[in-house]
């Protein structure tokens, strides 16, 4: 696909977000056939949004992530200033197609993972992580089919990233078993899953690990203070309407909330 084709498939994906209207799917010609053509639609993209890139999402970081999305590892978007909301955080319902909730430990960096430093293993990594966070990812698909558009087109629409929220940091993390830690997620005050960290990856580093090398693999790496969430916890997600409130709770780092009016 040349440079042309792939900003024409990004502006139908900033058009669907400005005009309120999903799209059934890319057309074929525009529809990305791998993931190096998927990633530029989504860095054209962005680049339509506008707005500070304040971090990045991990996405597909477990098993029943990547059957159901049909894709084989971990894809990545970015977190954009204007989506990022510190909790106990409230919504407007309309401003996301769907509000599908995935609780994920996130990291702030306290140092800069630049690509020249790949490849990066999870002690690398973790040198970096200033704190660890609770988290919320609202994830959000520009296709009507939400994510059974599949990976590659989700990559293209940003990772289906939708909004996020961010919960008080932990900055004396290291003894905590990050992988044994248990997570759940209530729904107006009900409980409807639960999981670990153990979830994604095998553990919550593991996603950043993929990142680091993932953006050095695209010229690109990872800075100091920017937010890294690793993927979803629990069995399944959680989906809100407009007056529903959501809480994620951690064992050991506390909790986080979001409410959409």
């Amino acid at each position: 696909m040349n440079d042309d084709a792939i900003d024409r498939a990004a502006a139908l994906l900033l058009s669907a977000r400005r005009d309120r209207r999903a799209l059934d799917a890319l057309p074929e010609d525009l529809r990305p056939a791998d993931a190096d053509t998927a990633y530029a639609i989504q860095d054209s993209h962005v680049a339509g949004l506008g707005g500070a890139v304040v971090g990045w999402k991990v996405g597909a970081t477990n098993a029943a992530a990547q059957a159901m999305l049909n894709y084989p590892e971990p894809f990545y978007g970015r977190l954009l200033a204007p989506a990022v909301h510190d909790s106990p955080a409230e919504i407007a319902a309309s401003a996301l197609f769907g509000r599908g909730l995935e609780v994920e430990f996130a990291f702030r960096l306290g140092r800069d993972l630049p690509a020249d430093g790949a490849p990066y293993d999870r002690g690398g990594a973790a040198d970096a992580v200033a704190a660890v966070h609770p988290a919320i990812e609202i994830v959000d698909s520009r296709f009507a089919g939400g994510l059974r558009a599949g990976g590659l087109s989700l990559i293209a629409d940003n990772g289906a990233q939708g909004a996020f929220v961010l919960g008080a940091g932990i900055e004396d993390w290291r003894g905590l078993d990050l992988a044994a830690m248990r997570t759940e997620l209530l729904m107006n005050g009900e409980k409807v899953s639960d999981g670990s960290g153990a979830n994604v990856l095998g553990h919550p580093l593991e996603p950043l690990v993929w990142l680091a090398n993932a953006r050095a693999a695209h010229g690109g790496g990872l800075a100091a203070g920017e937010i890294v969430t690793t993927g979803s916890t629990c069995a399944a997600l959680g989906f809100a309407d407009a007056g529903d409130s959501a809480e994620a709770r951690f064992a050991a780092i506390g909790s986080v909330s979001v409410s959409f009016r």
